[in-house]
């Protein structure tokens, strides 16, 4: 692999966003491979650790901690711990389950994952999150086996997605984003670049780095670093276009190598599993399909306008009936991904990294309180009945 000094202008005292894409190294460069491996394959540092384990705020009179929507990523579990002993010092009860994206992973007595899959009559892509207990997963074959197709395939949308950002062919899948975000030749092609390289770097070094690493977050990821060298406002404007080309290329992802929902459903049953809807404002039609699950998520930081409304129709369907065998449960998804604990301030999403793990406002929220408390509903009840029905 080229192993080319460069030698970019850094962006300190830069005032123009406008980038001379002359400049711009199209080969692979030395500080190209340290910063792919350093996303895609470095441990921990002894200073992300301290980050990770001294969360910047304390909630000591939260009793009850319900987490069955968050991704760990590549941080390890211990480190967690410590953050939630920290965050959650007053805590009594607590039930805890990790739901990484198509990786089954086990915390104490559970194991969780979140599964992409595809509701064939409204024709999109979905998912699911599936709870068990640990001590069953040796019944779970068949799921870990469909769970190992769909990480597979899931993962190949990053080469799509590159393919699309730099290969000649994908031309009219660029124009197309290129025409919704706004975005110019220079913005377009500058992207390219570092799309190519990003893709040759995949490439020659797939055997060594960890399979959860190839997804489309790195194309993000890598763009972020290139503010060291690059105008961030450039960068910014290469960051709309990248997720406009994403967005082109899941519209386009074909969904029938994805399990249908009902086929995850039924296989997650039959090992004793439990199932809840993510995302209600984004799956919509999944809700109308009347799924054989636990619960749904009435909010989610991505998913919070129809909150009040969601908590009134589970709890009318309860009165009503409508689930005899097994009430429908309410659950609030905080989605936390750690990795975004591990950037450095100016690197972060704002919005993802003041997501936490078991911290859900609504609960707190006093108009959504009220008619919880009316209707016996707490973390609490939902904690009890839940691990009630997973044992």
């Amino acid at each position: 692999m080229p192993g080319a000094k460069i030698e970019p202008i850094r962006a300190v005292g830069i005032v123009c966003a406008e980038i001379d894409l002359n400049s711009v190294s199209r080969e692979v460069t030395d500080w190209d491979l340290e910063t792919f491996l350093a996303l895609t394959c470095a441990g921990i540092t002894p200073e992300q650790a301290e980050t990770v384990r001294n969360p910047p705020v304390r909630f000591p009179r939260q009793e009850y901690v319900l987490a069955v929507h968050w991704h760990p990523e590549q941080v390890p579990f211990d480190m967690i711990r410590d953050r939630l002993s920290a965050m959650y010092p007053g805590r009594v009860d607590e039930l805890i389950i990790p739901t990484q994206h198509n990786q089954i992973l086990t915390w104490g007595e559970f194991a969780g994952v979140e599964v992409d899959c595809y509701s064939h009559g409204f024709n999109r892509k979905v998912q699911l999150l599936v709870h068990m207990r640990a001590d069953r997963m040796d019944r779970a074959g068949v799921l870990v086996n469909m769970l190992k197709h769909t990480f597979k395939y899931r993962s190949s949308q990053l080469f799509e997605y590159l393919d699309a950002l730099c290969e000649p062919e994908w031309l009219e899948r660029r124009q197309q984003a290129a025409a919704k975000a706004g975005s110019d030749e220079d913005v377009v092609e500058f992207t390219a670049i570092h799309a190519r390289k990003l893709k040759d770097m995949v490439v020659r070094n797939e055997s060594r780095i960890p399979e959860d690493a190839i997804k489309n977050k790195l194309v993000r990821n890598y763009l972020d670093c290139l503010r060291e060298f690059y105008d961030p406002r450039f960068i910014n404007k290469a960051q709309v276009y990248a997720k406009a080309v994403k967005e082109v290329v899941k519209e386009n992802f074909s969904l029938s190598y994805f399990y249908r929902a009902s086929e995850v459903v039924e296989e997650a049953r039959s090992i004793g599993a439990g199932v809840v809807i993510p995302h209600p404002e984004q799956f919509w039609p999944i809700l109308l399909r009347n799924y054989d699950v636990d619960g749904i998520e009435v909010w989610n930081p991505q998913s919070q306008q129809y909150t009040e409304f969601l908590i009134h129709v589970v709890l009318d369907q309860n009165r009503r009936g409508y689930h005899k065998e097994r009430p429908m449960l309410i659950f609030m998804g905080d989605d936390c991904h750690m990795s975004e604990k591990l950037k450095r301030p100016d690197e972060q999403d704002p919005e993802k990294a003041g997501r936490e793990v078991g911290l859900q406002h609504a609960w707190d929220d006093l108009g959504i309180a009220k008619g919880l408390i009316m209707s016996g509903v707490s973390r609490k009840t939902v904690m009890d009945e839940y691990r009630d029905r997973l044992s």
